[in-house]
């Protein structure tokens, strides 16, 4: 019989270089939001991967900011730095299409001086000649004494299961599972619903409106029986009025388009019909006030 292992893997990077696609990809599980925007992860996800003999605790990050703006950025930052005080592996995902787009000083210090295992994964190398991919991985082993470089391809899933998994449980320590075999992650139902609707959000409308916008579930109600509809009612928040006028639409258009395309996303998470009703509101300042952010579960 095999010895069991068990850890935590955390994965950081920058906004879209393919973090939540990555951890989707190891699970075989659509857990973590992906859109093509940046900063659609806005808070520290983690995802259990359970086999007889192992557990890996994943966790997606938000990526990380260089010049926050916000108060909200701040505590996004917070989410990864705490990454680097309890993961037994730290995964930085780089994008190799994005050569320039490089960490600050700072967060490549943190790295350097980390006595935690460390792996560098170069995404989307199937778009990028060998050559330039060598180079890449020359120069960041250079600057971060990384114990496994490896290039990957999360959206095909090319090297994940076949060597990126048996270098993980590699580093991996022995030790006992940390959740019940059968937890597939350590957030809730309703957090998953508003990542639903805020991906929605990012898909449907432009610029600065689905940056300004945190979605809260107020009512989840379960059907008592296998006959009966899930019901859903949902406030999204705003900072100004413009925002507001834009997510409603022409008498009710978008917020329409967007409740119907979330539900059924919605529908197919929870397998289950669901009466989804959504709610806007202005709250002026949301990002910059640290008791709303509170609330909405950034700490």
């Amino acid at each position: 019989m095999k010895p069991h292992k068990s850890g935590f893997v955390n994965i950081i990077g920058r906004p879209n270089v393919g973090k939540s696609t990555l951890l989707n990809a190891l699970l075989g599980e659509r857990l973590s939001v992906e859109t093509p925007k940046a900063q659609t992860t806005r808070h520290r996800i983690k995802g259990i991967l359970n086999e007889e003999d192992y557990q890996i605790i994943f966790s997606d990050t938000p990526g990380i900011v260089l010049n926050p703006a916000y108060e909200m950025h701040h505590i996004m930052n917070q989410f990864v730095k705490s990454t680097f005080d309890d993961a037994d592996i730290l995964v930085l995902i780089i994008d190799p299409t994005r050569p320039k787009d490089v960490l600050s000083e700072e967060w490549m210090e943190a790295l350097k001086n980390t006595s935690t295992k460390k792996f560098l994964l170069l995404n989307k190398s199937d778009l990028v000649p060998t050559g330039a991919l060598l180079e890449l991985a020359s120069s960041w082993q250079d600057k971060i004494n990384f114990d496994e470089i490896l290039p990957i391809s999360a959206l095909k899933k090319s090297n994940i299961q076949d060597k990126l998994l048996p270098l993980l449980l590699k580093y991996l320590p022995e030790g006992p599972p940390y959740y019940p075999k059968d937890q597939l992650t350590d957030r809730s139902i309703r957090f998953f619903i508003s990542e639903i609707i805020r991906a929605h959000i990012l898909k449907q409308f432009k610029e600065e409106v689905p940056y300004s916008c945190e979605v809260v579930v107020n009512e989840f109600k379960e059907p008592k029986t296998p006959t009966d509809i899930t019901h859903i009612q949902c406030t999204i928040y705003v900072n100004r009025k413009s925002q507001k006028s834009i997510l409603i639409g022409k008498q009710g258009s978008a917020i329409k388009k967007l409740g119907t395309a979330a539900r059924y996303d919605i529908e197919k998470f929870l397998q289950t019909k669901v009466y989804l009703d959504l709610h806007v509101k202005v709250l002026e300042k949301w990002r910059d006030d640290k008791q709303t952010l509170r609330r909405f579960g950034y700490d």
